[in-house]
């Protein structure tokens, strides 16, 4: 079963529980979403097809023990699936980074799962499969990417809404790189007491917008 993937790369992880862990990234190609502010419009189309066979053995050249599945959106390719079980098995740590508009219930139990809901701002609100949020668990995350005020308080009424804080291990707000002003993001987490990881982009902060990084 092959898989369309956009690049194979090392780096270290720019964001989530794992931020600064040199991480192998496999990024899949296609993503049915188009947020406005998407910084990965490459992996939109093209890349090359590659079996489960060649991705392993492209992985493991590198010797790092955290891989990170993203896109595009990986769960657009089924065989995202197979990929994931080949990958727990040959013990890495496995994060799948996911826009959450598709189904996580298939995904192998060992992932730890970051799923980005979308915010107002991002222009893809209406796809939020809100359904995925039972089936997440204490090893997952959720990540909300922000662009102003307005993202900030959906974003805090989906933390209250759903117990998210109680419900997975870190809930991660990140301001849109060059639109939202970091610091006032910060600002407003204080002052409401969030129970949240205010997080930048470390891979941006390093390398800007550079592929492979």
């Amino acid at each position: 079963m092959d898989l369309r993937i956009s690049e194979i790369f090392h780096s270290l992880q720019g964001e989530a529980r794992s931020v600064g862990r040199p991480t192998v990234f496999v990024r899949l190609t296609g993503c049915p979403q188009r947020c406005v502010w998407c910084d990965t419009e490459y992996a939109f189309s093209g890349g090359a097809k590659y079996s489960i066979d060649t991705v392993l053995k492209d992985v493991g050249e590198y010797q790092a023990e955290y891989v990170t599945v993203t896109g595009g959106e990986p769960l657009a390719q089924p065989a995202v699936h197979p990929l994931l079980v080949e990958l727990c098995d040959a013990g890495y740590q496995v994060n799948l980074e996911t826009g959450g508009a598709l189904d996580i219930s298939e995904v192998d139990s060992r992932v730890s799962i970051v799923m980005d809901l979308k915010a107002p701002g991002s222009g893809e609100l209406h796809n939020n499969r809100l359904e995925n949020i039972a089936l997440l668990s204490a090893k997952d995350q959720v990540k909300f990417v922000l662009a102003d005020r307005r993202d900030y308080d959906w974003a805090r009424m989906q933390l209250d809404q759903y117990g998210l804080a109680r419900r997975v291990s870190e809930v991660l707000f990140s301001p849109v790189f060059g639109q939202l002003d970091p610091a006032e993001l910060a600002g407003w987490i204080l002052d409401d007491r969030l129970p949240v990881r205010f997080q930048l982009q470390l891979h941006k902060l390093l390398w800007k917008d550079a592929r492979g990084k």
